[in-house]
Formats: structure tokens, C-alpha cells, sequence
């Protein structure tokens, strides 16, 4: 039997390379390290629901800037209420209000930053668009973070 010459130990090492490249991020997507994790250190998907229960509502200042957070549905106990005809106020029942389609409303120094829930449930924002996070207030502290100061620019549509 014949030694190996060079040229077929690196030909043989290289695809066992590869091999080992393209089937790592399989083994890796399904372990704990994988999955976001919040600011107290709770990876996504843990909890009694899978994380996709509504998070709890925030109101809190953060590095100097005013952070709020609660479930859209909530929108008239943190907006001022009701009108008296039970429409939210400062909207008709027939019109679209600014946060319809919206699970979580989050507002920086009162402005809205819009976010989104991912089907595994974390949470991504305009701000932050390629980091998720597990939490509303995870994310609107990361925005804040990230605007270092700077004002947020609301979004126009339509």
C-alpha cells in the first residue's frame, strides 16, 4: 500500500472541512446558545407559554430617555381613554387608528417606535431590524442604545 501524497491529505482535509462548515449551524440552530436572550438573561421560547404570551405593559426612564410599552388593545387606557361613544379617542370606530395591526405599542420620549413579533416570538423594531430581542422592553432599551440621542423619526405610510 501506497503513502498519500500532499496533495491528497489537503484534498481529503478540505472536504472534511466543509463537511464540518455546512453541518455545524444544523447541530448549533436547536441549542440554548442559539436562541436571543433578553436583559435577564432569559432565552427566547422559555416561560410556561413558549414566549408568545403578550408581555406585561412598561413605564420607566432609561438613560435619560422616557420609555413606554403596552398591548395595542390597551391603546385608550394609555392615550387619554375614551370618548363617550366608546371609540378610542381621537379616532372613529370606522377609521384606522395608528397602531392597527400592532400586537405592542412602543414610544420613545413619546414617539412611536414601530415593532414587530417574529413567529417564535421575539421582537424586532425599525430601529434594531437584524437583532431580535425576547422582550418589548429588551427592544425599546437596545433602541434607545442604538439612537444615542438622537430623536426618533416617525413613519409615514400612505
Amino acid at each position: 500500500m501506497s503513502r498519500p501524497t500532499r496533495r491528497q491529505v489537503l484534498h481529503g482535509s478540505a472536504a472534511a472541512l466543509a463537511g464540518a462548515a455546512l453541518a455545524a449551524p444544523v447541530a448549533f440552530a436547536d441549542t440554548a446558545a442559539a436562541r436571543p436572550v433578553d436583559g435577564h438573561g432569559q432565552a427566547a421560547g422559555d416561560g410556561p407559554s413558549g414566549g408568545h404570551e403578550m408581555p406585561e405593559p412598561f413605564d420607566e426612564m432609561y438613560e435619560g430617555r422616557h420609555i413606554q410599552g403596552w398591548p395595542a388593545d390597551e391603546e385608550g387606557a394609555q392615550s387619554g381613554g375614551r370618548n363617550s361613544s366608546g371609540a378610542h379617542a381621537g379616532h372613529h370606530a370606522d377609521q384606522a387608528g395608528p397602531h392597527d395591526g400592532m400586537d405592542f405599542v412602543v414610544r420613545i420620549d413619546n414617539d412611536d417606535l414601530h415593532v414587530m413579533r417574529n413567529a417564535d416570538g421575539t421582537w424586532i423594531s425599525l430601529v434594531n431590524h437584524y437583532e431580535t430581542f425576547t422582550t418589548p422592553r429588551a427592544l425599546a432599551r437596545a433602541a434607545v442604545r442604538e439612537l444615542q440621542g438622537a430623536d426618533l423619526v416617525p413613519v409615514v405610510t400612505g
